[in-house]
């Protein structure tokens, strides 16, 4: 198997599950409402903005990959449209879940010999670096989700504030 299928393979068993963690984005957000994904958790992150953060990244990569130009700032990272009920919410998820794709279709027609190219500019390093960036990234914001979940949930079991 090429580099790229097996990075292909990494991003879409992170988003939609068979990694080796046995942990996925689409089960943990499965049971996640509108509401929770915007409760606020002492200082940490929503899990709105980090779902939103997470694809901001995948999603400023996509026209890097099909021959455009890298358009993303990290001070733009966290800056998600409102989410003010179920629809907006599913329209995040719906965007998570096709970009994740297209990202992961992407990244499998990629030569081998790109992924050893610089990626846009020579400072960011080679694409395999990247790629592999942008999932170590999103495994540990993952973390955070989970963590922030049962904190949600055990707060509404428990009818109390943490």
């Amino acid at each position: 198997m090429k580099t790229s299928t097996q990075i292909a393979t990494h991003v879409r068993a992170f988003h939609f599950g068979g990694n080796w963690t046995d942990v996925n984005l689409k089960d943990t957000l499965a049971d996640v409402t509108w509401e929770q994904a915007i409760s606020k958790v002492d200082s940490f992150n929503t899990i709105a903005a980090l779902v939103y953060h997470i694809n901001y990244f995948i999603d400023a990569v996509i026209p890097v990959l099909l021959g455009g130009n890298l358009d993303a700032s990290d001070k733009f990272s966290f800056n998600h449209p409102p989410i003010q009920s179920q629809e907006d919410w599913d329209n995040l998820l719906n965007k998570l879940w096709t970009d994740a794709e297209t990202f992961a279709s992407l990244i499998d027609t990629l030569p081998e010999s790109t992924l050893w190219e610089d990626f846009w500019e020579d400072k960011y390093g080679n694409y395999y670096k990247n790629l592999q960036g942008i999932i170590e990234h999103s495994h540990y914001h993952l973390g955070q989700l989970v963590l922030i979940k049962k904190i949600i949930q055990h707060r509404e079991k428990n009818n109390s504030k943490v």
